[in-house]
């Protein structure tokens, strides 16, 4: 029987069979549209950091051959409900391969007997038959200049001028590994708490850290910490995941400052991409991408749901109210409650 025409079975991977999870990752990386996210580490580090179960979806042919994957995580919370996503706290992570609806229906039949109304895919070619979404978020990804005067120059015009203006303030730029991450935590909570959202608990940050190839980069101004990124590596390409300011980096251009040294940093450490990561349409944060020269691209999302689908966005008018009183709690009072919600989030 010729290959392409063997019978398709889908199954869920166990993840701790060193052997099965090495498989699955030669797989992911020799894919186009493989992301950091597809990678069996990533579900790994979710579940071992905020106790949301992996769920992971092979495709394979009669002869064992691995053809298409979806890893998805078992995502639990009292305040914002079930669902199966794909992938947990990830922005990208959809069906990777072929079968695409051969793993999308195995995921649904996943989440009724495991009794989530709901599956959520991020990313990837959508299903048949299923709702999709290609307004909601976009992307910013281009290629790095090969100088750091490119890169420079790559900056539009005004967006340029902000970034010369941060080359002149007294800023210090450190990049590390564990070492810098409860530096990099305390400004990513502050700065999540003044955007009104809680903060991810920090052994969600010291899980991926541990287990992907990762780094963090600071920007310090008089030896505090006032801009910080945690960033992912894959293929070449450098994706900021978790980055954000306190109050004082506006003034002193720490974030324009963070994401041109980032740039140049992971043009050494070999990249030819970045990838800016999702923004929702319309918001400051898209507006701020554009900036830097990224042309927006939007991102396809797909779900299937029994019911009304989980609504998580911040953005929403439900949770108008409690966005502004997040900003206004006490950064302890935040930080002491923001993981057990967030953990939730997905």
């Amino acid at each position: 029987m010729p290959l392409l025409a063997m019978p398709l079975g889908v199954r869920e991977a166990t993840l701790s069979d060193v052997a099965e999870s090495g498989a699955v990752d030669a797989f992911v990386r020799a894919q186009d549209g493989a992301t950091p996210f597809h990678l069996t580490a990533w579900s790994r580090a979710i579940q071992r950091s905020c106790g949301q179960r992996a769920r992971y979806l092979i495709a394979e042919r009669g002869d064992g051959r691995i053809v298409g994957v979806l890893p998805l995580t078992e995502m639990r919370s009292p305040l914002f409900g079930k669902a199966l996503v794909s992938t947990g706290f990830g922005v990208d992570g959809g069906v990777l391969g072929d079968g695409v609806d051969a793993l999308a229906s195995g995921a649904w039949e996943l989440a009724q007997r495991i009794g989530c109304p709901g599956v959520e895919l991020r990313g990837g070619p959508a299903p048949s038959g299923w709702e999709t979404d290609d307004t909601a978020y976009l992307g910013f990804v281009r290629d790095l200049a090969t100088t750091e005067e490119g890169e420079l120059l790559a900056i539009p015009r005004k967006q340029r001028a902000e970034v010369r203006r941060s080359l002149g303030f007294d800023l210090e730029v450190v990049t590390g590994g564990e070492a810098l991450l409860a530096e990099h935590y305390r400004v990513y909570a502050e700065s999540v708490r003044n955007l009104g959202t809680p903060v991810f608990p920090a052994a969600l940050f010291r899980s991926v850290a541990g287990a992907m190839d990762a780094d963090v980069l600071t920007v310090r101004h008089r030896g505090r910490a006032v801009a910080s990124v945690l960033s992912l590596y894959f293929q070449g390409i450098v994706y900021p995941y978790w980055g954000g300011g306190t109050a004082a980096a506006r003034a002193l251009r720490a974030n324009d400052r963070m994401y041109y040294a980032l740039m140049n940093h992971a043009r050494g450490r070999g990249c030819k991409r970045f990838d800016f990561g999702r923004s929702k349409t319309g918001t400051g944060a898209a507006a701020f991408k554009k900036n830097w020269g990224f042309t927006p691209c939007p991102r396809s999302y797909a779900t299937r749901s029994a019911g009304a689908p989980r609504q998580v966005n911040p953005l929403n008018p439900k949770y108008a109210l409690m966005v502004r009183t997040w900003q206004r709690l006490p950064l302890p009072v935040a930080n002491l409650l923001g993981p057990w919600i967030s953990r939730g989030l997905g």
